[in-house]
């Protein structure tokens, strides 16, 4: 899960994870959007392949990267925790605010 982290932390891996979601892509349609050399992009995509987040297929000259979603899960459901504990204090700050009496906490 640290690696998920630390490659969903550059905004060019996330916007790459986002192209792969139609599909396997070439590192050239990867690097496009982004004025970037083959070389970074391919950089970009070690980083992604260490997280587990994509896989490299060659063929023959043209590497194929596909999106493998897999280790979001558990991004996710740590996250989720947090989720959890701020809808529950949120929860708790409405409810305590409903107690007011009328005309209480607002501007004058």
């Amino acid at each position: 899960m640290d690696e998920a982290f630390r490659a969903l932390g550059d905004s060019t891996r996330r916007a790459m994870l986002v192209a792969l979601e139609s599909g396997p892509q070439t590192i050239s349609a990867l690097a496009a959007p982004h004025a970037m050399t083959l070389a970074g992009a391919s950089k970009h995509v070690a980083v992604l392949e260490r997280a587990g987040l994509v896989h490299r297929q060659r063929q023959g000259r043209t590497h194929l990267i596909s999106l493998d979603p897999d280790p979001l899960a558990a991004a996710h459901a740590w996250l989720s925790r947090y989720q959890r504990f701020w809808e529950a204090r949120l929860d708790a700050l409405e409810a305590a605010l409903q107690e007011l009496p009328a005309g209480k906490g607002k501007d004058r």
